[in-house]
């Protein structure tokens, strides 16, 4: 199945359309492998065919098929593990102070796929009850995917998914062998709710967020769109919040929302000048 220039662009244009993620040149190798089953599923012949129905609009639902055929959903369980050491190291004991008289803890996972960054983030307090006990650990997984989405609320993972980052002790603990695959338990599933939701769009209810986790998502937007998504996050966090990007990811250069944590390393700040600001709003 050959992809020819224009049917790349007219794809990269209708993913970017749809989702603000751009089908660069060095992602356009994906194409064939992630619409070979649409085609197939959907009895189309060649790809030159499934463009001309995107193209004259006959069926609006074949677009949203593919759109969800292009997005990457690669993830798995403690991704990188680092990054969840740091957040069980650096964040969290002083999250404890500053919220010891609510007691309330918000973490949004931003772009999280078919959901184990945020199960993965529900297994950290899970693990720790004593710490916890009596606080309310409110965790929020968003994805610009329908069909991620949907697999994260199911809380269903093969034996491979949920085999990757996860010890045999973990597996057995928190999930339960099913007919259709491995299960979250019920107590982590209820520790954390999924919703579809486009980064580019004002954060998810509640908002002042104290950790926001938006990892290997601004790789595929533009500069301006980059731009737009730290906004949107320095609107929803709170004034002594954290945001974590992904390993290849940084804030220099990409705006003046967020600076670098001094005291930890791979976590960011609102700026002194944002964070007044949010102070002042009611964060």
């Amino acid at each position: 199945m050959q992809v020819s220039d224009s049917s790349s662009r007219i794809l990269a244009g209708l993913l970017e359309a749809r989702t603000g993620q751009q089908l660069t040149m060095s992602r356009r190798w994906r194409i064939e492998t992630a619409l070979a089953a649409l085609l197939r599923e959907r009895a189309i012949p060649t790809l030159d065919e499934l463009i001309t129905i995107l193209v004259m609009g006959r069926e609006p639902s074949l677009a949203t098929q593919v759109v969800e055929a292009l997005l990457n959903n690669e993830t798995y369980f403690f991704r990188d593990r680092t990054p969840f050491d740091l957040l069980a190291k650096a964040a969290l004991p002083k999250l404890q102070q500053l919220r010891h008289a609510t007691r309330r803890i918000r973490i949004w996972s931003a772009g999280c796929s078919t959901g184990q960054e945020a199960y993965s983030l529900a297994m950290m307090f899970a693990e720790d009850p004593q710490r916890w006990a009596g606080w309310t650990i409110d965790i929020v997984g968003s994805d610009v995917s329908e069909s991620a989405v949907r697999r994260a609320r199911d809380g269903v993972y093969t034996q491979f998914e949920v085999q990757r980052g996860l010890g045999i002790t973990q597996m057995i603990r928190w999930f339960e062998e099913s007919d259709d695959g491995w299960r979250a338990v019920e107590p982590l599933r209820r520790m954390v709710r999924f919703q579809v939701h486009n980064l580019l769009e004002p954060a998810p209810h509640p908002g002042q967020f104290d950790i926001v986790l938006c990892r290997n998502v601004l790789l595929y937007l533009n500069a301006e769109r980059r731009g737009l998504v730290f906004d949107r996050i320095g609107q929803a966090i709170a004034a002594d919040g954290w945001l974590m990007l992904g390993a290849g990811e940084t804030v220099i250069g990409q705006t003046r929302r967020f600076e670098a944590d001094p005291a930890a390393r791979g976590l960011y700040r609102l700026n002194g000048t944002d964070s007044v600001s949010a102070v002042a709003m009611g964060a």
